[in-house]
């Protein structure tokens, strides 16, 4: 003997949770357009020598902070502490 359940969570039943997602899930079209930009742009950039440029400088500094970590935590703190007396003179 086989019985339907209606099954109910959080109030929304699973029908109209599905209906919600999609609602949610239909973006306007302008974001959609930016998000094309956006991603036109990236793909630009990672074509360019700059992108290069840039993954090369990150591997370099990373590998300074794995050589001196404790004078990379000094400089590191001590750019935090002159932002935050930057941020805090604005105010």
């Amino acid at each position: 003997m086989e019985q339907e359940v209606k099954v109910t969570i959080h109030g929304v039943e699973p029908a109209e949770k599905a209906e919600e997602a999609q609602k949610q899930a239909n973006i306007p079209e302008q974001l959609k357009d930016a998000g094309v930009i956006v991603s036109e742009a990236l793909s630009c950039f990672r074509e360019s020598d700059s992108y290069g440029w840039m993954l090369e400088s990150t591997e370099k500094t990373r590998q300074y902070i794995k050589n001196n970590p404790a004078r990379s935590m000094l400089v590191s703190l001590g750019a935090g502490f002159l932002f935050g007396l930057i941020i805090k003179k604005r105010r």
